[in-house]
């Protein structure tokens, strides 16, 4: 029989304050569980039928939105495991601009299928590798479901790209998609390339006015900025622009000077230099034929007095983002000091006219229907500033949907009948599969079923019902069937390719492998250790001293 000796009382491995965390029930099960609430925190609001969140941030700012990439950015997780899903949302949504859902519920689902796996005893390794081999099995299988193309060269006419980025658009504003992605497809063949593949998403701008309904919104090609012009030019057609990022206005001194002044003259005569300085700016500009003035920072009295005189038009736009934008419209190149541009630096607008929009006017600059314009402005109106903001982050979507369709126009089938029959089929190939990563194989494509099951539900369906009947259906032959969220029967859309329910190949693709490797990563953890916070503790409260 052997002694137990007990250990001596050596020096503590970390200082007062770490925490340490271990094995399978401190660590792992604890991570899966934050992850799991995280994941079903956005769960509710997916697909067309998802509900809205309503979140204040810690500036005290209303969101009112059923945008993943929203929710996730405002509400601050702090819990490490389940901040590695939000990197893995947040790539997504920087690589795709669409889909960053799918990755958080689909991650959430595969964690929570590889508890039951754990706790049996299956080591946390069997699991990573059936995983591994689930992921590359389904990537290849969604491959073959690719039922559809639009082509980049020739491009696509709008009633093509409306039709394909229509069922992004519907999982955010259902009912509006047809308008919603109308106005997409219009603005991006409008700013469109010589090379689709190089279309770029800053090419689209959204402005929104407030007020009237969204049947009001309309496509402006060129530019829409929120505030009229600053002198009483207000139009101007096929005019020479300038545009200049320093303040339009008597250059100051860096330091402070005094000046005795003995004779009234003298007072007449101190600021005239200057003037006439000013004055001679202007008139070089004016004589080279600039007929309006692009200014990124303030405007002087004196420097709109003049311009008003030249009958010279003044926009003022503080933003450089949106001044880089105003560059690439009219093609000038911003200069940082008064002067008259030279030819190439000098740029032209066909149309400069200020318009009113539901009360409030607006300067609007656009380039003639006979060429391509760099930046199209898609106009939104709505009743309340929150619908305006979440209609302006559907439209983001929408834009993006086209930059992925032009860089790969493969399309699956969507409402979920391409994770079913991703699904089946590597259930079928976890069977003929020898050895413990059978069972992570199994788990990982029933994780799948998270998507036609959350639709399901979302739509007040019976979940269970319709992921069975959808697995008949494939198990037929229909391999494009998938869930029908307005049926009043068995909730299931024999064909969702005559529908023109398909989703992007490549960001369906992206999220699987995304929301597989962020699984991966929190099953890899099997121990936490949390420093103590830096920085002095707060001092202690002293009492009043009428408390005595």
């Amino acid at each position: 029989m052997s002694l137990k000796v007990p250990k001596a009382g050596g020096p503590d491995l970390f200082k007062a304050g770490y925490k340490h965390m271990s094995g399978l029930e401190e660590a792992v099960l604890r991570n899966i569980a934050a992850v799991g609430e995280l994941s079903e925190i956005v769960r509710t609001s997916f697909g067309p039928n998802g509900r809205n969140k309503l979140i204040i941030n810690h500036l005290g700012r209303l969101f009112v939105t059923s945008d993943a990439a929203t929710i996730i950015r405002e509400i601050e997780v702090a819990h490490p495991a389940a901040k590695l899903l939000v990197m893995a949302s947040t790539a997504q949504e920087a690589e795709m601009g669409d889909a960053t859902n799918l990755v958080l519920i689909f991650a959430g689902e595969l964690l929570k299928r590889s508890e039951h796996l754990l706790t049996m005893g299956l080591h946390p390794s069997d699991v990573i590798q059936g995983y591994e081999m689930a992921v590359a099995k389904g990537r290849e299988e969604l491959e073959t479901l690719i039922s559809n193309t639009i082509p980049s060269s020739p491009l696509p006419t709008t009633e093509q790209l409306s039709k394909a980025v229509a069922t992004s658009l519907a999982s955010k504003q259902p009912g509006c998609e047809d308008f919603l992605s109308n106005l997409v497809a219009e603005a991006s063949l409008a700013v469109m390339p010589k090379n689709p593949k190089d279309f770029n998403v800053d090419s689209v701008r959204v402005v929104k006015v407030l007020g009237g309904g969204l049947e009001a919104s309309r496509v402006v090609r060129g530019m829409v900025f929120g505030r009229e012009p600053e002198g009483i030019v207000k139009n101007a057609t096929k005019a020479k622009v300038a545009v200049y990022t320093c303040g339009l206005d008597i250059s100051q001194t860096e330091t402070k000077g005094t000046v005795l002044l003995k004779k009234a003259d003298d007072l007449l005569n101190f600021s005239r230099g200057e003037e006439k300085q000013l004055e001679g700016y202007f008139k070089e500009i004016a004589d080279s034929g600039v007929k309006l003035i692009i200014a990124g920072s303030g405007i002087g009295d004196l420097a709109l007095h003049y311009l008003n005189r030249l009958n010279i038009g003044v926009i003022k736009v503080l933003s450089k983002f949106d001044l880089r934008r105003l560059c690439r419209v009219v093609g000038a190149t911003p200069l940082a000091r008064l002067g008259a541009p030279t030819s190439e630096e000098a740029g032209m607008v066909d149309v400069f006219e200020t318009v009113e929009i539901g009360g409030d006017r607006v300067t609007v600059l656009r380039q003639e229907e006979g060429e391509k314009t760099r930046t199209a402005t898609i106009v939104l109106r709505g009743a309340t500033a929150n619908y305006l903001d979440d209609l302006e982050r559907s439209l983001d979507d929408g834009i993006n949907t086209v930059r992925i369709l032009l860089r790969d126009g493969r399309q699956v089938p969507g409402a979920g009948s391409s994770e079913i029959e991703v699904a089946r089929r590597v259930s079928e190939y976890g069977g003929k599969t020898s050895g413990l990563a059978q069972h992570s194989i199994k788990r990982w494509a029933e994780a799948l079923e998270v998507v036609p099951r959350t639709l399901a539900e979302n739509a007040g369906l019976n979940a269970e019902d319709v992921v069975s009947a959808l697995y008949k259906s494939h198990s037929e032959g229909r391999s494009d069937a998938g869930v029908d969220i307005e049926s009043e029967t068995d909730g299931v859309v024999e064909s969702t390719k005559e529908k023109g329910i398909l989703d992007p190949f490549a960001a369906k693709d992206w999220a699987i492998k995304l929301a597989t490797d962020a699984a991966i990563s929190v099953l890899r953890v099997d121990s936490i250790i949390v420093a103590k916070q830096a920085g002095l503790a707060p001092p202690k409260q002293q009492g009043h001293w009428d408390d005595d």
